[in-house]
């Protein structure tokens, strides 16, 4: 005779079970997180990501265009840095050097690669001056292999202090010979081909003594070196594929290679998202020809990518630029992303080396918005007593056609400095916001340098373009047209800038990977800290590697 319970305790005996289950997966999970905590993956990849001049603000602004622009090429989806912070762990870092409050690239991205706190403008140097062994070498001497990839010049600041020892950045000869002689990087990416090749040199179409032939590429050359020295022959005695434009790269077979794409700099944002460069891989197609090349190694690899050019549309106060800036690196930081997520074996470190400019969307007494009637409320007007800045005006930076400093250029022609009126136009023809003949005046007006140094590499002019506010911190002389340009057009931009320079801000730090390790990012850091947490996962992974 079947018996039937009652439904209380048919519920009764299901919640039961359940809370069994329940039990029974809590054990599982709890087990697994401790078997996840004492036997974790195994890394075998490092991949560190530098924002030049990154702040959170610039990485706001980014986001900010990505999802509210109402014509964002984003299309309202978020940007790749926000994925991948969304994925992972968010942090922030301080970035000091060791006796100063303020940072430049090469100190900050020494303690980036040392864990060991340095002095400013140092390359791989500790305060003492003393050589320090960055976590790229350490990586090359564990047989994994190596990378550097940038945007501006192989031999700049931030790629110079992962390879070379020097006790200052402006060495950019004797970093290119280090990073040649050593050998410690398999693959080298980026600008600044005029430090690798003699004086009066020329590129020849079928460079002699090359183990590949290549066909010249159309690069204006002009060495910087004084010397004799061709690095580019001695790369390629060295096992080195050579490469100067985007289909030889792609045709460069092997483990090592060297590719130095522009004189100097690379091209810059603007020109990038417009398509102008047809014979430049992107910081993209760079970052994804070198994770190809460094991933044969089974042993794993260091890659460290910049996006370097952030930091330089900070220093002119050129919003519109910066933005283009930062959508050339997160188009990078998609390509990591794509290949990256899912892996239990790759971290990827998203960070800066600080924060350039002092930028900031802010609201302002200008252009008042006018009052309006909702319709939820018809007897109220609404009418903010500020202007806090339109949505439009994010597709109005990304309009903009020419960074300022290529607009400075193209105005003043051949002569010292433009006309009034010849400034005008140019600014107005290259940008969604406009400024005026009494605009321009102000931009071209000069005073006496305060700061005059002779032979000083900034500060060596007697005179200098007016700067009426925090004029000390505007050291670049030749560029402060472009500050005022900004400056200009900042009101219409509701845009503040504080400096021309960098500032103490602390950087944020968005970190992929398996949780174990991940987590360790999380909270409020030092670079120095940030270096020693990333020597320790390289270390860690040989250890495990020799434990298999």
């Amino acid at each position: 005779m079947l018996v039937r319970k009652p439904v209380w305790a048919l519920s009764s005996a299901l919640i039961f079970i359940s809370s069994l289950s329940a039990c029974s997966l809590l054990k599982t999970s709890e087990n697994t997180d401790q078997l996840n905590v004492n036997n974790p993956p195994k890394i075998k990849n490092i991949i560190l990501m530098i924002g030049d001049g990154m702040g959170p603000q610039q990485v706001g602004l980014l986001e900010e265009y990505a999802t509210r622009a109402p014509s964002s090429i984003y299309r309202g989806d978020n940007s790749a840095i926000a994925k991948l912070a969304n994925l992972g762990v968010t942090g922030l870092s301080l970035h000091g050097p060791a006796d100063k409050l303020v940072v430049d690239s090469a100190c900050s991205a020494t303690q980036l690669a040392t864990g060991i706190a340095a002095g400013s403008e140092m390359i791989g140097l500790n305060r003492a001056g003393y050589k320090v062994p960055t976590i790229l070498e350490k990586a090359k001497g564990l047989g994994k292999s190596t990378g550097l990839v940038s945007d501006t010049r192989l031999t700049h600041a931030t790629p110079a202090a992962f390879a070379s020892h020097l006790i200052h950045r402006s060495m950019e000869n004797e970093i290119a010979e280090q990073m040649i002689q050593s050998g410690v990087v398999d693959v080298m990416l980026s600008g600044g081909l005029r430090h690798f090749v003699p004086k009066n040199y020329a590129l020849p179409d079928n460079p002699k003594g090359f183990e590949v032939k290549l066909k010249a590429s159309t690069l204006s050359l002009k060495s910087k070196r004084r010397d004799d020295k061709n690095l580019l022959t001695e790369a390629s005695r060295n096992g080195y594929g050579l490469a100067f434009n985007k289909s030889q790269l792609q045709q460069v077979q092997g483990t090592k290679l060297l590719g130095l794409f522009a004189n100097s700099a690379m091209a810059n944002g603007v020109d990038t998202s417009y398509g102008r460069v047809s014979n430049q891989p992107s910081l993209s197609d760079m970052t994804q020809t070198a994770i190809n090349t460094l991933s044969k190694n089974d042993k794993g690899f260091f890659l460290m990518v910049e996006g370097g050019q952030i930091d330089w549309a900070g220093h002119n106060n050129d919003a519109g630029t910066l933005l283009h800036e930062m959508i050339k690196f997160d188009n990078a930081v998609n390509a990591v992303l794509e290949w990256a997520k899912g892996r239990d074996d790759t971290i990827v470190i998203v960070t800066a080396d600080h924060e350039t400019g002092g930028f900031g969307f802010s609201y302002s007494g200008a252009d008042l918005p006018k009052a309006e009637q909702l319709s939820n409320h018809q007897q109220d007007v609404y009418k903010p007593n500020f202007n806090f800045g339109e949505l439009s005006i994010l597709d109005k930076l990304y309009a903009q056609q020419k960074s300022y400093g290529d607009i400075w250029y193209e105005a003043k022609g051949n002569a010292f400095k433009p006309t009034p009126k010849k400034l005008v136009k140019t600014v107005n023809k290259y940008s969604e916001f406009e400024i005026n003949e009494d605009d321009a005046m102000q931009i071209l007006a000069e005073q006496k340098n305060a700061f005059y140094q002779r032979g000083h590499k900034s500060l060596g002019l007697k005179t200098a373009t007016k700067i009426n506010d925090f004029a000390p911190f505007y050291v670049y002389l030749s560029e402060r047209p472009l500050n005022l340009i900004g400056r200009a057009l900042s009101s219409k931009q509701n845009i503040v800038w504080s400096t021309g320079t960098h500032t103490h801000t602390p950087v944020g730090v968005f970190v992929l990977g398996p949780e174990a390790q991940a987590k360790q990012f999380n909270g409020l850091h030092t670079h120095v800290e940030l270096g020693k947490k990333m020597q320790k996962i390289l270390i860690q992974s040989i250890e495990k590697n020799a434990s298999n």
